[in-house]
């Protein structure tokens, strides 16, 4: 005799306990996480772009949320003393990981480090133009590049690799020139170490007529 042929349903089930469609979810315990319900928490927390409220992790980790909170709380108290370059906190609404203000020195340098590698061309141009001609005014600078420099101005004077010098005495214009920053990116102990370009550079007589052939 042989033996009975499965229905197409019994054939496809999935296996009792298992969900179907798209509605599966890993199951799991958070107490038998390594780390346990702190553990995840902070799993969370590594991998969210915006704050997450409380309520949302104690609806992924189906724990109360007073639980939560305790659990958070602990977590940012064990993260106060600095000994970690990272912390916990609660702002806006919600909760992530923010760096530690006391590391905030690194975190800034890092940062211009990383600004100062994206300069663009114009903005390289012009950096050039002010450490060889320095103090020298925008209009000298718009003058020798031939373009408006006003936004690139503004973008060195933000990253620190410029500054406002001085005032020309006859037509009030502020004069730029370079920073302690700049000669520190650039490997150099003074303005004196710079390559000795600046003679293909027009001289100040030169300027002058560019200058007053752009003004209307």
């Amino acid at each position: 005799m042989s033996e009975p042929t499965p229905s197409p349903s019994a054939a496809t089930a999935p296996p009792a306990g298992v969900p179907e469609g798209d509605d599966v979810q890993v199951a799991f315990d958070v107490g038998d996480l390594p780390g346990g319900a702190r553990g995840a928490i902070e799993a969370v927390l590594m991998i969210v772009e915006e704050p997450v409220t409380d309520h949302a992790l104690s609806s992924a980790l189906e724990l109360p949320v007073e639980e939560i909170r305790e659990h958070l709380g602990a977590l940012e108290e064990a993260y106060a003393d600095g000994r970690h370059g990272f912390t916990v906190r609660n702002v806006g609404g919600g909760w992530r990981f923010y760096s530690h203000h006391a590391y905030a020195p690194v975190v800034e340098r890092f940062v211009l480090d990383g600004q100062q590698s994206r300069l663009t061309t114009a903005s390289l141009e012009t950096l050039a133009v002010i450490a060889y001609r320095q103090p020298i005014s925008r209009a000298r600078i718009g003058a020798i590049r031939g373009v408006n420099v006003d936004g690139v101005v503004r973008t060195l004077l933000t990253r620190g690799l410029i500054v406002e010098v001085t005032k020309d005495e006859e037509s009030n214009a502020t004069l730029y020139g370079t920073t302690p920053y700049f000669l520190e990116r650039m490997g150099l102990n003074t303005l004196d170490d710079l390559p000795p370009i600046a003679p293909y550079l027009p001289d100040a007589a030169v300027l002058d007529e560019l200058v007053n052939e752009a003004r209307p």
